[in-house]
């Protein structure tokens, strides 16, 4: 392999942050009630070297039973990847679609082993279809571009 040719290499998957919060303890444990789950998505990126990328992708879980807070759970999992040669216009999908498609399983797994661990059954959250994501910010940018323009 030339030292030209295009790469995609993942050089580091890390957790930067988790946190949980249990507002309620130890009487949420008594509650019969079945949390109501919400679930908010993030994803981010950051060059920080020539051909080095920060991505992130935040996942928060709030249970609530009733107006009572049961847990808030947030994992943010990041990775550190090259992108050697690539294309200008093939940079944003790979950063916006393939590295969240790559860091969001372990993003799962963290949230489920961190709730399990804070004595609550464990939150299976869904896949996630970054690729359609990606293509309703996409649509959504030249629609802003405009606004900002008209103002």
């Amino acid at each position: 392999m030339s030292d030209n040719a295009p790469s995609f290499q993942i050089e580091k998957i890390y957790v930067k942050d988790l946190s949980l919060e249990v507002p309620g303890a130890p009487q949420v444990f008594l509650e019969a009630e079945s949390p109501r789950l919400e679930v908010q998505l993030a994803s981010g990126s950051a060059q920080f070297g020539e051909d080095l990328y920060e991505i992130t992708v935040t996942v928060t879980v709030t249970a609530r039973a009733g107006e009572k807070t049961m847990f808030l759970a947030e994992a943010k999992q990041a990775g550190i990847f090259s992108l050697r040669g690539i294309p200008k216009e093939q940079i944003d999908p790979l950063l916006g679609v393939a590295c969240p498609n790559i860091l969001y399983p372990y993003a799962r797994e963290a949230i489920s082993d961190l709730v399990t661990r804070s004595g609550f059954p464990p939150v299976l959250l869904a896949p996630v279809n970054f690729e359609a994501l990606y293509a309703q910010r996409a649509a959504q940018a030249p629609s802003a571009a405009r606004a900002d323009l008209a103002s």
